[in-house]
């Protein structure tokens, strides 16, 4: 059967340290017509996070970020769980707001742990997975907590910016030491559309937008 278009299909993990619009930047991507189509009508988006506290029965509580010690396994089994999904829906759009990198920072800085995501980067790059690491100078993120306290539900989250800065160092170092293809992208100026014609115009000009014909990368079952 032929087709008088291509599917657009672009795999996008943001990361970044909280205060960097990740969140702001992913529901706008899901309805960005370069990204992902022009849509007359809403549907589901296919937005994911490695954030949810999905591990705890309470508000705020941990996941496959900040889990303790004794939840490494289950942490572990959720990442391949997504990497399988990813790939059994190979020829989806997938946005991911927050992944395996944040779980490293957090990791690092609460108990001193490295974890190795080799296998997993190796698995996501057939997929066609780029990232998107939000960043924002040291003397703006005032600004953006200002901006959040109007909407959070958790404000004393935010109370201590030097987390923030400490946090962006790591993880600037997680992205250089990445094997996935990066866009560096600075928020500093809290402008959120164009971070996101920023990220189409990559996406574009790199190959983002569409999965390749053939088998490359194809799981077996």
């Amino acid at each position: 059967m032929m087709h008088d278009q291509r599917k657009l299909c672009p795999k996008v993990i943001l990361e970044g340290t909280r205060l960097t619009f990740k969140t702001e930047i992913a529901f706008a991507l899901n309805e960005h017509p370069r990204i992902v189509g022009p849509r007359k009508y809403r549907y589901h988006s296919p937005i994911i996070s490695a954030e949810w506290c999905a591990f705890t029965n309470f508000p705020w509580g941990r996941g496959p970020i900040n889990f303790e010690p004794k939840e490494e396994s289950m942490a572990m089994e959720t990442y391949r769980t997504w990497v399988r999904l990813f790939e059994l829906q190979r020829y989806y759009s997938w946005i991911v707001d927050r992944f395996h990198l944040s779980t490293q920072m957090h990791q690092y800085l609460a108990y001193a742990k490295k974890y190795d995501f080799g296998w997993l980067e190796e698995r996501l790059m057939p997929l066609g997975f780029r990232l998107v690491f939000c960043t924002r100078s040291a003397d703006s993120f005032a600004a953006a907590r200002a901006e959040r306290l109007k909407v959070s539900g958790n404000p004393k989250q935010y109370a201590d910016l030097s987390v923030f800065k400490r946090e962006q160092e790591l993880m600037e170092e997680l992205v250089a030491a990445s094997r996935l293809p990066v866009l560096t992208l600075d928020i500093s100026d809290n402008n959120v559309p164009r971070a996101v014609e920023r990220i189409a115009d990559w996406l574009e000009a790199t190959g983002g937008l569409y999965m390749p014909d053939g088998d490359a990368g194809r799981p077996a079952f």
